[in-house]
């Protein structure tokens, strides 16, 4: 436990941006004998809003309904705020296709204590023995096989699944599937997609061999929000690699498997932890 011996929470929040509100929001803290651990806070010029992120501990505390009071002074600001304690492990569903290194290093780092997190299932549409899961433990999995044709009645097994694990978060760890407009609506803010591409550049399939073909110098992966919209989804995370004229679109597929890793894992640990907040087509992340 911290120092206090506490419940330490986090407060999550977003607003049009006016004064007061940072007041407003410690000064709440402190009337409930709260102790803030770390704060961080954003304002877009572009569209007025403000973004606010508090880590803080507080003695005895016993569940959520303790800052049921937080409603008046987010009334006062027209507030979109959530609490939720730190230590409560999200449930999260993953969802994957042929290609498993994202999908391992995600149960390998959940294993070490890295990603706190409780996966509730995986998913593929395609059977267990394709891939290799040496650390799935009891893991559920679930094969769900598809087709153009078999479509919906695939994505409702996968909603199925949502819906009986309570999954908060659903993770596309390289799911070669395009959802459809009306899944990626219900998934909306709380699915993340690894794209093998530094977008918006390179969208759609086999974006490594579009870079190819463009010579290309670096190549990257892009962790995003997924909508409706293909590879358009808010951004959260990005990273690159120098490659060379010699590469080969195999080279840059084996040297993109450890971008499309790293830049997801972190993505993950961002939503884990309630570090991004939505801000329109784009996410305000708050990196620590």
């Amino acid at each position: 436990m911290d120092a206090l011996d506490g419940q330490c929470w986090i407060l999550t929040l977003s607003c049009e941006d006016r004064s007061g509100i940072v007041s407003k929001v410690t000064g709440y803290l402190h009337e409930i004998g709260g102790n803030i651990m770390e704060a961080q806070q954003f304002r877009d010029p572009e569209t007025n809003r403000f973004f606010m992120r508090v880590e803080f501990e507080i003695a005895n505390s016993t569940g959520v309904e303790q800052f049921e009071s937080f409603g008046n002074p987010a009334a006062e600001f027209d507030m979109r705020w959530r609490f939720r304690r730190r230590d409560q492990a999200k449930k999260v569903l993953i969802l994957v296709s042929r290609f498993d290194h994202c999908l391992s290093d995600l149960l390998y780092r959940r294993r070490i204590g890295e990603l706190k997190m409780d996966i509730v299932g995986i998913i593929s549409n395609h059977p267990g023995d394709n891939l290799h899961l040496p650390m799935r433990d009891k893991i559920p999995f679930h094969h769900f096989p598809v087709s153009k044709d078999s479509k919906p009645q695939q994505e409702a097994q996968i909603r199925d699944v949502i819906e009986r694990t309570g999954a908060e978060l659903v993770i596309l760890a390289r799911y070669m599937q395009i959802l459809s407009d009306d899944m990626a609506r219900y998934l909306r803010g709380r699915c993340i997609n690894i794209h093998h591409s530094f977008l918006p550049g390179f969208k759609g399939a086999r974006p490594y061999h579009q870079a190819y073909q463009r010579g290309v110098k670096m190549i990257g992966a892009t962790a995003h929000f997924v909508t409706s919209d293909l590879d358009e989804g808010p951004i959260i995370e990005q990273d690159v690699e120098q490659v060379s004229h010699s590469d080969m679109p195999e080279d840059l597929v084996t040297k993109g498997r450890n971008i499309e890793q790293r830049v997801l894992s972190r993505a993950v640990r961002y939503a884990l932890e309630d570090r991004i907040l939505p801000n329109g087509r784009k996410t305000v992340v708050f990196r620590r």
